[in-house]
């Protein structure tokens, strides 16, 4: 599924539209260009799950930052900073993705045989003034939600 999403607003709806479907051991993983919107995307997710947008920031540095929303709690990735597999372990990746609350994991593409067997992906590109978002199923969890995101586009 593609979608063109005209500006931030629009990134920033998609990710409220894909919270408010999201399940307990989702994992979402957000691929694409450099600025193109993944923490402004993975802030809708969080504002649609309870959390107020300022408490959303980028991972870059801490590399995961965890929200509790009202009923989920959010473990926020960004793996931009890693350089081997092993690092994820040290930061206890395997612990928290996929399993209690929602897992976002931006630059995903970094460590793809890493990944769990189901996670719905967007990718983010730029586009003219705006950025087209590429939505791809893996597994049938993330069919599902995929499916619920597109009849509502």
């Amino acid at each position: 599924m593609e979608l063109y999403l005209k500006d931030s607003a629009a990134t920033e709806d998609l990710g409220k539209l894909l919270g408010s479907k999201l399940q307990e051991g989702d994992v979402i993983c957000l691929t694409g260009d450099l600025g193109a919107g993944k923490t402004l995307l993975s802030q809708g997710v969080a504002v649609a799950l309870g959390v107020a947008a300022e408490e959303v920031t980028s991972p870059t540095f801490t590399i995961m930052n965890i929200y509790n929303g009202k009923n989920l709690e959010i473990h926020h990735f960004d793996l931009y900073r890693l350089n081997r597999p092993e690092e994820l372990e040290d930061i206890g990746f395997y612990e928290y993705c996929g399993g209690e609350g929602v897992t976002l994991i931006e630059w995903a593409e970094l460590f793809p045989e890493e990944l769990p067997e189901e996670y719905l992906q967007i990718t983010l590109l730029h586009a003219g003034e705006g950025r087209k978002a590429i939505l791809e199923a893996k597994g049938t969890r993330a069919e599902e939600l995929l499916q619920e995101v597109e009849s509502k586009c």
